[in-house]
């Protein structure tokens, strides 16, 4: 077992195979700041060669969000060219950093934005009964467009726009979840990891290469649509967010109120 830096926490567990990722930043719902975004990608990076682990969960503490996406406090500094834009999240998945070694996401809370980049690189989501999934972008005057593609792959279409246009108005269901596909099982809330483990325990416990192998294949299905689409992101991103500032005062003035289908 370890513990990494940054706000996320690393467990393996070398009979089994399986290690357990787990956001630790619950005072901040599990948003992603640019610390835990480098972790991130050098827990995933250093997978690659750890042949102890053969299958990954990834999970968030606290009960109350598996991840909110970026934090919104920190300051992510901008190249000044209008053909340029850095974002943090594009390399926290395993994927992004060539990571072919399966990874399940026990989702528990709030799952909003930026967490669909997690949850488009895993193989598939376990959820707790609590667990609630949306994306917030246009109603503070952003363009959901990493996190459209992402989720494109996994649910049908008409599904996503909803999510991406209701913004915060409304929250889709861990059971809703199950129905569009984007969740495969969904579990009483606290047993999300235990069944995610023993999932991935199954999993790790064949021969690695048929696994990772397979994992590349499903992949391979969808991954030119989905790098096309992701070619596309960073010029709608540029042409239809609101400025920064503008950004901020929405966020302020949020409506709290809500409702989950």
């Amino acid at each position: 077992m370890s513990t990494e830096d940054g706000g996320v926490r690393v467990a393996r567990d070398k009979e089994t195979g399986v290690a357990v990722v787990t956001l630790d930043r619950p005072e901040r719902h599990n948003a992603i700041d640019l610390a835990a975004a480098a972790q991130l990608a050098s827990v995933w990076r250093d997978f690659r060669f750890d042949e102890s682990v053969r299958a990954v969960v990834l999970t968030g503490a606290g009960g109350r969000a598996f991840c909110s996406g970026v934090d919104r406090g920190v300051d992510v500094p901008q190249p000044p060219s209008p053909y340029s834009l850095d974002d943090p999240l594009l390399t926290v998945g395993p994927k992004a950093n060539d990571l072919w070694k399966p990874v399940i996401a026990a989702v528990r809370g709030m799952a909003c934005g930026g967490a669909f980049y997690l949850l488009g690189e895993a193989e598939f989501v376990v959820a707790a009964e609590d667990a609630t999934f949306f994306d917030p972008h246009t109603a503070y005057g952003m363009v959901s467009a990493y996190e459209t593609i992402h989720m494109a792959q996994r649910m049908p279409s008409g599904e996503v726009a909803r999510m991406a246009l209701m913004g915060t108005a409304e929250r889709m269901s861990a059971r809703r979840a199950y129905e569009t596909g984007l969740v495969s099982e969904v579990v009483p809330d606290g047993e999300e990891v235990a069944a995610a483990v023993r999932a991935a325990e199954v999993i790790a416990s064949y021969p690695t290469d048929a696994v990772q192998g397979t994992v590349r294949a499903v992949w391979a299905a969808t991954e030119a649509a989905r790098g096309r689409a992701l070619a596309q992101a960073p010029h709608l991103v540029a042409l239809g967010n609101l400025p920064p500032g503008r950004q901020a005062e929405l966020f302020t003035a949020r409506r709290p109120g809500f409702r989950t289908r």
